[in-house]
């Protein structure tokens, strides 16, 4: 499933709209840093691997910035340790 995933810069959060729910993470920007601080999935959305989706643009933004990840949301230290290509974002 692909789905296009939104960056609401003035919301602070990279988002999938699907069937009018919502798949996101939410985080700050400051300096030279972005803390991902909080993942969520609507209930009938889990399983489907969207949080990842939407993970995985945010940390693709933070490379492209040259941003340092602080992964605050337990979701996204988790998906970090399972994917060794970002430990490298880490701050």
């Amino acid at each position: 499933m692909e789905d296009k995933v939104i960056h609401e810069k003035e919301n602070e959060r990279f988002v999938i709209y699907l069937d009018g729910k919502e798949v996101y993470v939410e985080y700050t920007l400051e300096d030279e840093e972005i803390n991902l601080y909080h993942t969520y999935t609507h209930p009938t959305l889990r399983g489907k691997g969207l949080a990842a989706h939407v993970v995985r643009a945010a940390l693709g933004f933070a490379k492209e910035n040259n941003l340092k990840v602080i992964p605050t949301c337990s979701y996204v230290q988790s998906f970090i340790a399972k994917n060794d290509t970002y430990r490298e974002l880490l701050k």
